[in-house]
């Protein structure tokens, strides 16, 4: 039996190839939106972007840079496979800035007032993963 079998019959996980340029940047301490403009696929730098903007208390700007982060992540995900549902591990580090922009989208919409954007997000990150769920809450 193969350990990564999915013993409900769900689809296999998700995971995204590696793309550590961006991520070694943002470590480094380049500005997020530099990091975005160079690598403008990547769902980490418009997560971060979305947390900055967020910590700031602009919750538009920050719906903004989550929503984009979400549809890269989403077009990321197609690519490697995905059919629109299944796990999406946190575990595995290339899925985090999707999920971090998934997160970050929930947030934003939930401070706005956009209740079923809210609870459509929130849902998708409790069934993409639990520990993603639990580590951003």
């Amino acid at each position: 039996m193969n350990l990564h079998e999915n013993l409900l019959g769900g689809p296999p996980p998700t995971e995204l190839p590696d793309d550590p340029e961006p991520r070694e940047l943002l470590a480094s301490g380049t500005a997020p939106a530099d990091v975005a403009a160079k690598y403008p696929t990547s769902s980490l730098a418009w997560a971060q972007l979305a947390d900055d903007a967020f910590e700031r208390g602009s919750v538009v700007e920050s719906y903004a840079y989550a929503r984009t982060g979400y549809h890269r992540g989403l077009d990321s995900l197609r690519r490697a496979g995905w059919k629109g549902h299944g796990p999406v591990p946190w575990e595995h580090e290339p899925n985090r800035g999707f999920l971090r922009a998934l997160h970050a989208l929930a947030r934003a919409a939930g401070e706005i007032g956009e209740q079923q954007e809210y609870e459509r997000c929130t849902q998708f990150l409790k069934d993409s993963s639990e520990a993603a769920a639990q580590t951003l809450t």
